[in-house]
């Protein structure tokens, strides 16, 4: 009868050494899908700049005369579409406000202010929360070029300005 009471269940101590093995394999996983998680946010930020500055191109060329839009919004849907909402941008990036926030980041534009041709743009994109979404900050202008802030430590406050994007001891270029 002794040993049928014994094969019925397992003791505490297997019981621990299970969870202990879960334990220790949860402590491995889970850090490096935290920084998997931000590594998707940073390429989809600098996917929705690309993006941002093809939709620039575009709205340049299909509104000749007035130079680049100076806003996300009026890059975003509208009805009807046309130059104050080209319709180029999801309404998520073409919000009114900024930052327009997508994937764990904060996308701004700017321009020159008061500017009656608007010749060029800064679009930016910053993680929402430093070190859980991103830990990088990113900037790029009329060129194309994307490019990663050097040395950052947080987010940006707004949106970054033409001469600090485009100044190499400020930030470098992304490489493909």
């Amino acid at each position: 009868m002794s040993r049928r009471n014994k094969s019925q269940g397992f003791s505490l101590i297997e019981l621990l050494i299970v969870v202990a093995i879960i334990l220790i394999i949860a402590s491995i996983a889970i850090p490096n899908l935290l920084r998997s998680k931000m590594a998707a946010n940073e390429a989809s930020a600098v996917s929705v700049l690309r993006n941002l500055h093809n939709s620039q191109a575009v709205y340049v060329l299909q509104y000749a005369g007035i130079g680049y839009a100076s806003t996300l919004a009026q890059l975003g849907p509208g009805v009807p579409c046309d130059q104050n909402r080209a319709c180029l941008t999801d309404d998520v990036i073409g919000c009114a406000t900024q930052p327009c926030v997508k994937g764990g980041y904060g996308f701004y534009m700017t321009t020159v202010p008061g500017a009656a041709l608007v010749t060029n743009f800064t679009v930016s994109g910053t993680p929402n929360t430093w070190d859980k979404t991103g830990t990088r900050n990113f900037c790029t202008t009329e060129d194309g070029v994307v490019r990663s802030q050097i040395g950052a430590v947080g987010p940006l406050a707004a949106g970054e300005v033409h001469g600090n994007c485009v100044d190499p001891a400020q930030y470098s270029a992304l490489r493909n």
